[in-house]
């Protein structure tokens, strides 16, 4: 009795949005298996983007509202939280369109609904991933995040290829969170607690340098299951498979909605735990300071290797693969670059805005590439421009701004990652010269499509029609990517009027 009313004390009102997915979730599961065979899943669509709208609109609801908690502080309603699940629901809403008009030889049809109910439970584990307060909840709701994409990278399962790129997943997934579990058990062997501030408590009055060592080593195991997961290298073999898959709608999801989780949870780790955290027995330098060098390094490989590796590619799919990887190091340059403080996180929400438009709007289009062709090497985009001229200008827009060109949101993005590495302290300029190097690097292999496009005469003349909702993610993604390129305030006067600087998180 007295648990229950610990439970109905809670004020359940700001896990709203968690709630209205669940719920969601639930009545996608109960009319996919209860519908005849003959039902067609295509109708599912709608409920599955309504209740993200609806979780979307009430998320807003709560932006007026300051840093609260429920259960023992394992779930958290801070600026982070609000700010980067906005993100989130709005990646996760573009998705579902793309999802809805996806169309496939291979059996996706009969398993569509299985499809939407295990993206959102895998949106649900993103969302509490940007919550929790607590090493428990950061770690279930990886793993409600990993499980579901496992199994959505394999759903079309009389298809090859799509059945290599779970086995891969599930194998690399398991050793990715084998490998954080252990590191986050060190944690709790040295501070006693799971609570994230707790534990920061008790590590910034480390003088011990047993324990220090101790610290160092979980910090190194939680960085490398965080690689595995998110695919920085030299951890990121499994990827190129996971976004070759031909299940284009899965591949989005793991490169843009599942990497934005584990980016968060690793901001939440690093900040809230390590941020201040004693670096040496004589309290002079903070952990990071000790060890930002692992983080320099990491970003400064997988920069390197995703671009380089890229320019090798045919398949359109592995390219833009191997570029998740390469963004994937100019955003743990930022994280690396901790030092610039405060603008660590408006540079951070800013950048994955813009990746989440640029990402899924490139994916769209060689989604309708690939049906319309039926090939995703880079032969497939030649004369698009002569067959479907705003077809071939929304992909430009997306190719420009995943190199950095000025005018669209990239570039805003890259700039303030770049502009991040010379305010830190100590400013981090070699790091910033390997990201302005590999972003040029990256121009060969992003101009190679854009000529395949204008400058050569494809096969194909005759086009066939884009899906409605895929038309609509490609202008909503296009849109945005050139607005937030010509008028980056819009973004970041949005994040500055409702998210304060994100005093309230950095003071924790």
């Amino acid at each position: 009795m007295g648990n229950m009313k610990i439970m109905l004390s809670n004020e359940w009102g700001i896990a709203v949005p968690e709630l209205i997915i669940t719920v969601t979730i639930l009545l996608l599961l109960f009319l996919d298996g209860l519908a005849p065979k003959t039902f067609s899943r295509r109708r599912l669509a709608p409920l599955a983007l309504t209740g993200v709208l609806i979780a979307f609109v009430s998320l807003l609801g709560l932006l007026s509202t300051g840093k609260e908690s429920i259960l023992y502080d394992t779930f958290l309603l801070d600026s982070f939280a609000k700010a980067f699940k906005l993100l989130l629901l709005g990646g996760g809403f573009l998705v579902i369109l793309l999802a809805a008009g996806f169309s496939s030889k291979e059996g996706f049809n009969e398993y569509r609904g299985e499809f939407y109910y295990l993206f959102l439970t895998g949106l649900l584990g993103a969302m509490f991933i940007a919550s929790s307060g607590d090493l428990v909840t950061l770690f279930a709701g990886l793993e409600l995040l990993s499980l579901s994409a496992y199994i959505m990278t394999g759903i079309q399962k009389r298809n090859e290829a799509s059945n290599e790129s779970p086995m891969k997943y599930v194998i690399n997934g398991g050793i990715a969170s084998a490998v954080t579990l252990f590191g986050m058990s060190y944690l709790y062997g040295i501070a006693g607690s799971t609570n994230l501030r707790e534990i920061n408590e008790v590590l910034i009055r480390i003088t011990d340098s047993q324990i220090l060592q101790l610290l160092s080593i979980a910090f190194l195991l939680i960085l490398a299951g965080f690689s595995l997961k998110a695919a920085a290298a030299p951890f990121h073999i499994w990827t190129c498979n996971g976004d070759e898959g031909p299940f284009i709608p899965a591949a989005v999801f793991i490169s843009t909605i599942s990497k934005t989780a584990v980016l968060l949870l690793l901001l939440r780790i690093i900040i809230t735990v390590f941020f201040t955290a004693s670096g040496d027995v004589y309290g002079g330098f903070t952990f990071l300071e000790k060890n930002s060098i692992y983080l320099s390094v990491l970003a400064g490989l997988t920069m390197v290797i995703g671009n380089v590796i890229a320019l090798r590619q045919t398949s359109v799919p592995r390219l833009l693969a191997y570029s998740s990887i390469a963004h994937a190091g100019y955003i743990l340059t930022a994280i690396a670059t901790v030092g610039g403080g405060y603008f660590l996180l408006d540079t951070l929400w800013f950048y994955l805005l813009a990746y989440l438009l640029m990402n899924i709007g490139a994916f769209t289009v060689l989604q309708h590439i690939s049906a319309e062709t039926g090939s995703v090497e880079y032969e497939a985009f030649a004369g698009l421009g002569r067959r479907s001229p705003l077809l071939a200008a929304a992909m430009s827009v997306f190719l420009l701004s995943l190199a950095g060109i000025p005018g669209t949101a990239g570039f805003i993005g890259k700039i303030h990652i770049f502009l991040g590495a010379f305010l830190a302290e100590p400013a981090h300029y070699m790091l910033a010269a390997v990201m302005l190097v590999m972003t040029v690097v990256s121009y060969m292999y992003y101009f190679r499509i854009l000529a395949e496009m204008y400058f050569r005469r494809g096969q194909l003349e005759s086009k066939k029609r884009m899906p409605a909702s895929m038309i609509f993610v490609v202008l909503i993604c296009s849109a945005g990517t050139v607005l937030f390129g010509l008028y980056p305030n819009v973004g970041l006067d949005f994040l500055h009027q409702h998210f304060g600087g994100f005093a309230d998180f950095m003071g924790n």
